[in-house]
């Protein structure tokens, strides 16, 4: 009987993640398509081919969160990076392993280019990514900080959290993105290991 629970547990969380998925790939074929204002709620919905209710059920932050669909899972992730690091690894060297990895699958998407311009041109999208950036910034500075046992408001941490997540939009404008993130993760790394 326990086993027929947890595969319907299983079914109901894949069907919803499913769900989710689509809703986010129709949305942003849509916003490429047409343009991020010209597309509503409702026509990502029928896309999708659920309701309103269903769409605002998997993204109640409405339209914005669509394009950012992996936002609780990327800020999740980069918490876990810190706190699940393997013994002698140091904090800085953690994230940047992680976040080399990430860059280098995200480069290899097709539509990566796109999804950035769209970002990029996109007043309402520059808002809400500068907003989820924040929140990441302020969670992983403080799991920098509880792994350090330093204060939660420790100058440092905060710094680290800032410019390791800011380092992959520097990288992204140099001809070798890898080695611009190694040199940045150099130097945090460097002044990381002197505080």
């Amino acid at each position: 009987m326990l086993g027929g629970v947890t595969e319907t547990v299983g079914r109901r969380e894949r069907k919803k993640a499913a769900t989710r998925q689509a809703l986010a790939d129709a949305a942003l074929e849509l916003f490429l398509a047409r343009g991020y204002d010209a597309v509503g709620v409702r026509e990502i919905a029928d896309a999708a081919d659920v309701s309103v209710t269903t769409l605002f059920k998997h993204f109640p932050d409405g339209k914005e969160a669509l394009v950012f669909d992996d936002d609780a899972n990327r800020e999740a992730t980069l918490v876990a990076v810190v706190r699940d690091r393997p013994a002698g690894l140091s904090i800085p060297a953690a994230l940047h392993r992680f976040l080399r990895a990430e860059q280098a699958g995200l480069g290899a998407q097709p539509r990566f280019a796109d999804f950035l311009r769209l970002v990029r041109e996109t007043p309402a999208l520059q808002e809400h990514a500068r907003r989820m950036w924040l929140r990441h910034e302020v969670r992983l500075a403080g799991a920098i900080a509880d792994e350090s046992g330093l204060p939660p408001d420790d100058a440092a941490c905060q710094a680290l959290a800032h410019f390791a997540l800011e380092a992959v939009g520097l990288a992204r404008g140099h001809a070798d993105p890898g080695a611009a993130l190694d040199r940045i993760f150099g130097l945090l790394a460097d002044g990381w290991g002197k505080s």
